[in-house]
């Protein structure tokens, strides 16, 4: 599926925006040490669906924000997902050799430097959170942002996500198991990207806001739902990783468990109760809308 003309142009100027953003905090690579600075860059820019800033953006654009005032946080939800790929395409977790269509970070550069730069990423993004001046609300407002992106990334997130992955390897997961793991692992961080947006305009403790999380948990598993088909229908040339990998490593997935077509509706009924969250929005919620519709239909 492509992404219709209003999505695509909203995705440039999200994607161009956080680019500049993330080009702005990550140190140059000249600078010492130049090694792991240029890995840092090499990990971070210039690829990827930006699809956690993307969110970021929309929903604050929902709430009526200035997109400025949203940079600090899409860079920095955006530099936790990078350290992300990094660890996680490290030979003792998934042992992947290509990201975003190049080398992973420990082929370009070595397996101690990727350790570093995933280390440097996550700190870098909490240092972006108490820094940008463009997260121009109350230093609570502030302290809330930290707190809810650490949540999201370490035990009873997304690092608790990947462990509970790791574990289960070999192992047949019921749907209860396996939605908790993915809730973790994919959804944690989505949520978050989410609710940033919505502390960076206050409604993070509204009726509306619930909503919008609501809106998040459907499509972070949408996501992973999505993920899991592609890896048996995609290619190793349009996904940018390799192909097939979820079943080389004999991992429970959602097609495995619902079969292809059960998988599809799967993800479908999340769009459906995603788009439903957002029912009583008006047109500046579209681009949440047309993200839903993305996920669900995306080829990579």
């Amino acid at each position: 599926m492509q992404a219709n003309p209003e999505l695509q142009a909203f995705l440039k100027t999200c994607q161009g925006q956080v680019e500049n953003a993330l080009d702005h905090w990550l140190p140059a690579a000249t600078i010492t040490p130049e090694r792991l600075h240029a890995a840092m860059r090499y990990s971070t820019l210039g690829g990827g669906k930006r699809v956690r800033p993307v969110l970021v953006y929309a929903t604050g654009k929902a709430l009526g924000a200035d997109p400025r005032q949203l940079d600090g946080a899409a860079c920095a939800v955006e530099l936790i997902h990078a350290y992300s790929l990094v660890h996680d395409d490290l030979p003792a977790m998934d042992d992947d050799d290509l990201r975003r269509g190049q080398p992973t970070c420990h082929k370009q550069y070595d397996e101690a430097t990727a350790i570093l730069v995933g280390d440097a990423l996550q700190t870098l993004a909490f240092q972006v959170l108490c820094k940008d001046d463009t997260l121009t609300r109350n230093a609570k407002t502030r302290l809330e942002m930290i707190e809810t992106l650490a949540t999201a990334s370490g035990s009873r997130g997304m690092a608790g996500g990947q462990a509970l992955d790791l574990a289960a390897e070999g192992q047949t997961l019921n749907l209860a198991e396996l939605e908790n793991l993915h809730i973790h692992k994919t959804g944690a961080l989505i949520r978050a990207s989410v609710r940033l947006g919505t502390l960076a305009t206050g409604h993070h403790d509204s009726e509306l806001g619930q909503k919008l999380d609501h809106y998040a948990k459907c499509i972070g598993l949408a996501f992973q739902v999505r993920d899991d088909i592609l890896d048996i229908e995609g290619s190793t040339e349009t996904l940018g990783k390799t192909q097939g990998k979820d079943r080389a490593q004999f991992k429970s997935t959602y097609p495995a468990l619902l079969g292809l077509q059960g998988a599809r509706e799967a993800a479908e009924q999340l769009l459906a109760e995603a788009l439903e969250s957002l029912s009583e929005m008006d047109q500046s919620a579209d681009p949440l809308r047309w993200i839903a519709n993305y996920i669900v239909g995306r080829s990579y």
